[in-house]
């Protein structure tokens, strides 16, 4: 695992009026602060890559569809700096992963209809000063290759 990332299996509570399941809860151990929530979706075979925060940690998890998240230690102080790790998300999937500051991440939707994920970071997004290191999905810098495995 590399080093500061966590992950949270979700519960499912499903009844005759249909399903619930907590994402993230003030009183869990991965809590640390509330920033914002919010919704990105990608259409089937999009990749959304790569991005990592200076100071912000993510949340994310996946609410509808199938998603592979793919993160990169990038950080120089890091035990697993060069590590990369894949997580597939998705209904039959559910899990939160806690994504620390200098791990650049993103996800691809490996199903056939849109992937929607939620993010609860640990800070509001700032227009004017965007918490937000990019690099193209294609990055020589990380090695990864988002096309279909077939092993």
């Amino acid at each position: 695992m590399i080093e500061g990332v966590r992950t949270k299996e979700l519960v499912c509570r499903p009844d005759e009026r249909g399903r619930l399941w907590e994402i993230l809860r003030a009183d869990d151990d991965i809590f640390q602060q509330f920033g914002q929530v919010y919704v990105t979706t990608a259409y089937p075979g999009i990749v959304k890559a790569w991005h990592a925060h200076e100071h912000q940690t993510d949340f994310f998890t996946v609410l509808s569809g199938m998603a592979k998240f793919v993160l990169y230690d990038m950080r120089v102080d890091s035990a697993t700096q060069g590590q990369v790790q894949e997580f597939f998300l998705g209904r039959d999937h559910l899990k939160l992963i806690t994504i620390p500051p200098g791990v650049y991440h993103g996800f691809k939707c490996i199903g056939d209809r849109e992937v929607v994920a939620l993010n609860c970071p640990t800070r509001p997004y700032d227009h004017d000063r965007p918490d937000e290191l990019r690099l193209p999905p294609d990055s020589d810098k990380i090695p990864y290759d988002w096309s279909l495995n077939h092993k």
